[in-house]
């Protein structure tokens, strides 16, 4: 979860007048006896105050390139997440099928990036710095004998899944961000119009929000914490988030879990339960063991009487790449709020492999602190595709 920034606001009466207070005080009482307009005429310094130039609108985020910007780019503050299922009946032509759809994508996500969607409704306005990465699913590919990664394929159901058939899975899994809310449901009703032009049906659908920060600093979830503080550096993605040299090498694959959190009962634990829980402090993001928020928790930290300062269950230790020979995920979270009842957070982790994600969500499932107050009741899984080239389409490495 990350940041986004606001625009300065103009206090009432500081402009308009065109008459700079300074002239007005330099020309004393006899000034403004004579009024404001001879005032200044007297005084020769007549002049409006010169306005500041207008903040420059944020640039579109280019749609081509070797990498999907829904990756690459940086966490935007709203998401719209859909999966699309091919029907059964263009399975022995799912080929032709899955290749016009990917190019009719291609087509609706880059003209919405770079502002000249044929949609009035994505047209006028300020860019909205839209953003996009379409995943496909293991079935699909399984189905169609497509050019995937190998490790491609499904989670398996960890304990304590209450997971909701008609909220996950998909052939096709799209992500849609951008600066603001209002401009993903557009863009996400033409991507299913996309789809059902070529015989493909939405089979769910998800919204999704950061918390508003300052730049450069974490946001937090529907717990209070500060949530996506140790994603990995270049270095690290490189090695664990992207495929190895070679067709996936543009690629990553998407894990997506959507988990309802018991903010009330988690919120009326003591500060320091919490803390202990959570493996970090929950006013700043420090781990236990550190002095500031991007301080590597030292999971073999332990106390006068020989207790781990992170304990055993804090989902902070449970998480540590030190258990997985260094292995990291780059996790982007978002909150959602559907009901009094059902609110939480949406995890997409991107991975090499998705079998990463598997080890420590096993690890979690059997012991995580948190875990009396979350269910997990959605999830997917996609190979994220390599991006299109300039005139290239999405998906051109499928066939192969």
């Amino acid at each position: 979860m990350h940041a986004e920034t606001g625009k300065a606001r103009k206090e009432p009466g500081a402009a308009g007048s065109g008459v700079d207070r300074r002239v007005l005080i330099a020309g004393g009482g006899a000034g403004l006896a004579a009024g404001i307009g001879a005032g200044l005429v007297a005084l020769g310094r007549g002049r409006p105050a010169a306005s500041p130039p207008p903040p420059s609108a944020p640039a579109a985020v280019p749609f081509h390139g070797e990498r999907q910007a829904g990756v690459t780019a940086p966490q935007q503050p709203a998401t719209v997440l859909l999966a699309l299922d091919l029907a059964p009946a263009v399975t022995s032509d799912g080929r032709a099928v899955l290749r016009s759809l990917l190019g009719e994508l291609t087509r609706v996500l880059a003209e919405a990036a770079g502002g000249t969607s044929a949609d009035p409704r994505l047209r006028g306005a300020e860019p909205a710095q839209l953003t996009s990465l379409v995943g496909v699913g293991p079935g699909l590919a399984a189905r169609l004998a497509l050019n995937v990664p190998p490790a491609l394929a499904d989670v398996p159901a960890f304990p304590g899944d209450r997971l909701d058939p008609a909220r996950g899975g998909g052939d096709l899994v799209v992500q849609l961000c951008a600066a603001d809310r209002w401009p993903l449901t557009v863009l996400a009703e033409l991507v299913g119009a996309a789809g059902r032009s070529a015989g493909a049906a939405v089979r769910w659908t998800q919204s999704g929000f950061l918390a508003r920060t300052a730049p450069g600093t974490t946001p937090r979830n529907l717990f209070g914490f500060k949530d996506g503080t140790a994603n990995p550096d270049e270095t690290a993605t490189r090695q664990w988030v992207w495929g190895p040299p070679g067709p996936y090498e543009h690629g990553t694959v998407l894990v997506y879990r959507r988990i309802r959190m018991d903010t009330a009962a988690f919120a009326a634990l003591p500060e320091d339960r919490r803390n202990l829980a959570m493996g970090r402090r929950l006013t700043d993001g420090t781990p236990l063991t550190g002095t500031a928020e991007h301080d590597d928790p030292d999971i073999y930290a332990k106390n006068p009487d020989g207790s781990y300062v992170i304990p055993n269950t804090a989902h902070v230790r449970l998480t540590s790449p030190r258990l997985d020979a260094g292995a990291r995920m780059l996790r982007r979270g978002y909150s959602y709020d559907d009901a009094p009842d059902d609110r939480g957070l949406l995890f997409c982790a991107f991975v090499r492999d998705p079998a990463q994600f598997s080890k420590v969500q096993e690890r979690l499932a059997a012991k995580d602190a948190l875990n009396p107050f979350l269910v997990h009741t959605a999830s997917a899984v996609a190979y994220v595709l390599p991006g299109a080239p300039e005139g290239g389409v999405l998906g051109e490495g499928l066939w192969a």
